[in-house]
């Protein structure tokens, strides 16, 4: 094993006195305020209350339960999206249902938005595309934590 000297470069004055970057660094900023000055087209800025950037058609919103034609909801308490939560924030209990072709209904239905990350596995998971994130709806805001707590009826008016 050998053992390697590296000597090191003696900075000149000028570099010591970090004038040359401090220059350099002044020359950046004073062009680009000038340019934004007499090209204010040229900006990327968004006029926020007036203009709104779009929003990504990937993003995911607040969840929605889809119904039937009768109009219960489509889904049959598989426990599928609870198990696939990694936030442990969906709640479901099954109870039987009226129509003897569908085996179970959900008795109730809660997402705890405080807790969920908002991931979509839950969506993913569903084997009867029952739960949905496509509500262009944000998350509902709450000085309490028990108003993020979101039922069965809610989820179905979406």
């Amino acid at each position: 094993m050998a053992i390697v000297v590296q000597r090191k470069e003696r900075l000149s004055l000028a570099e010591r006195l970090y004038i040359p970057i401090l220059l350099g660094g002044l020359v950046v900023t004073t062009r680009r305020f000038f340019r934004n000055l007499f090209h204010p087209e040229n900006l990327v800025t968004v006029q926020y209350p007036e203009e709104r950037r779009p929003i990504s058609p990937q993003l995911r919103f607040r969840h929605r339960l889809t119904k039937r034609e009768d109009g219960t909801p489509r889904c049959v308490a598989c426990m599928c999206c609870p198990t696939a939560c990694p936030a442990n924030c969906i709640h479901i209990e099954p109870q039987e249902h009226s129509d003897p072709t569908i085996e179970k209904r959900p008795a109730r239905f809660e997402i705890d938005l405080s807790r969920c990350v908002f991931c979509g596995l839950c969506v993913e998971a569903c084997p009867c595309d029952a739960i949905r994130m496509d509500t262009g709806k944000l998350g509902s805001p709450s000085y309490q934590l028990k108003n993020m707590v979101v039922d069965i009826d809610f989820l179905l008016k979406g």
